[in-house]
């Protein structure tokens, strides 16, 4: 698949390989999100090396590593290595003479650390003497959140404060989507991110995949034997430590219950005993905690869990209770099944990318910079999708999410139907700003439209657009 987005991210590590002393970059982030990707580019780029590491024993490791190494600093694997330090005095004393200085990449570090406990001690050694000595550019990256703090993140980790550079990688954004998956339409491009989201590796199933976009769902997701059928388990597993029992909230969050006493009842536990797992799946960006426009973070009474990945959103709230019945069923009634299904689950993405949107339309909103969009919502009053002000205030915008099943221009007589509804739900409570603006955001949009200077209408178009902006500074 095509290499999209992660500007940032290149010019920050092409940035080291310019530095005349030495330099470290720690790259972190949930599995599949295309750490590896990124790394291989700046390697291929700059002529580094690359070394993944695994579950075997660190004698195992210490040659795989060698042998990778071998291919900048040849005879390097020739002898074997009794314990770490001795293989990265080696390392430095021939990149040296060779004039080499990197990058050497080390991929999935939590897997070493968990097979030799002394390795970051070691590194840190190595880091504040001999990579230094030989001004070597590495770069250290791993899954496991939990692991990496406790070796490099952590204000006790032996590795703390060494990096020049720290980077956590999150999902491509929404408006790269089409250019990787070549999708031509706005439309398309938000139905597809509400399944796959901003996740590289699924993106890389989808393109090898043939068939509709339902299609593709029902082979990659619903078919008992799909790539992806069982993909939440996987993630789980996957952590260090395991993860999967972290699961059963998951499912009580995937079947409607978001107010922490509730996904507690759900699973049969004390609110008290899952506020350290809840954090724990915040941490691995498969939850979020979300209040209301307005209401401090930290206050918990108002507090909301919602999924915060698309797929993995789709899976709990589509595949997870249905599994069995996929299991018995044919192709054709898994798809009947998913049709009717997907239009709520497109429509909270939707709302949630626009919400995303807001900070970044600058010019289109008379530049007026408005903070993060959060949506609001009191007890039984009405509830707003979108609402954002500007730093000090003095504007607040108020908007409306809209998407319909299929494509279709709404009437400009229904857009200003629904602008006077927005207008008539009156504000959030206890907010009197000097000036309001209201966004009606629809999937298509009438070309001409005519709208007072506080009123705006957004499409997908126009939302994918400034989607893209997130990456210009």
């Amino acid at each position: 698949m095509k290499f999209v987005n992660r500007k940032k991210e290149m010019e920050r590590l092409k940035r080291l390989t310019e530095h005349s002393q030495a330099s470290l970059a720690v790259i972190w982030g949930r599995r599949r999100i295309g750490k590896t990707r990124l790394l291989l580019e700046w390697a291929h780029k700059f002529k580094g090396i690359y070394y993944t590491a695994d579950e075997s024993s660190p004698t195992l490791q210490r040659r795989y590593l060698s042998l990778a190494i071998e291919q900048a600093l040849p005879g390097f694997a020739d002898v074997e290595y009794p314990d770490w330090t001795a293989l990265f005095n080696r390392l430095a004393r021939d990149s040296i003479h060779a004039q080499w200085r990197g990058p050497i990449i080390i991929d999935e570090l939590p897997y070493l650390i968990s097979e030799s406990p002394e390795l970051p001690s070691v590194l840190q050694r190595f880091i504040d003497h001999e990579a230094k000595q030989a001004k070597l550019i590495m770069a250290l990256c791993g899954s496991s959140q939990r692991m990496m703090q406790g070796a490099i993140l952590d204000a006790s980790a032996p590795l703390y404060g060494r990096a020049n550079e720290l980077m956590k990688l999150t999902p491509i954004s929404a408006g790269y989507l089409g250019e990787a998956l070549d999708l031509q339409q706005p439309r398309e491009i938000i139905e597809s991110y509400s399944v796959w989201g901003g996740i590289p590796r699924y993106w890389e199933l989808v393109e090898n995949s043939k068939g509709s976009f339902l299609d593709i769902i029902t082979s990659l997701v619903l078919d008992p034997m799909g790539a992806l059928s069982d993909e939440p388990n996987h993630l789980l597993l996957e952590e260090l430590p395991s993860a999967i029992s972290l699961r059963p909230i998951l499912d009580a969050i995937g079947l409607g219950a978001h107010r922490m006493s509730e996904i507690a009842a759900r699973i049969g536990q004390p609110s008290t005993s899952i506020v350290r797992h809840l954090q724990r799946l915040i941490e691995l960006d498969l939850v979020e905690r979300e209040t209301p426009f307005g209401v401090l973070e930290h206050s918990s009474k108002r507090a909301l869990y919602k999924l915060k990945d698309p797929f993995i959103r789709f899976w709990f709230e589509v595949v997870a209770s249905r599994r069995s019945f996929f299991a018995q069923t044919t192709a054709r009634s898994r798809r009947q099944i998913l049709e009717s299904l997907l239009p709520p689950i497109i429509s909270q993405t939707w709302e949630d990318l626009c919400r995303q949107a807001v900070p970044f339309f600058g010019r289109d909103l008379n530049k007026i910079p408005f903070g993060q969009a959060k949506r609001f919502w009191h007890k039984q009053d009405a509830e707003w999708d979108i609402v954002a002000e500007t730093l000090g205030g003095e504007t607040l915008l108020i908007g409306e999410a809209k998407w319909f099943k299929k494509a279709s221009r709404p009437l400009s007589s229904w857009i200003h139907r629904e602008i006077e509804a927005l207008k008539k739900k009156g504000l959030p409570l206890d907010h009197k700003p000097k000036k309001i603006v209201y966004v009606l955001f629809i999937p298509e949009k009438t070309e001409k439209l005519m709208l007072p200077d506080n009123v705006k209408v957004f499409d997908a178009k126009d939302v994918l657009s400034a989607l893209r902006n997130v990456d210009i500074d």
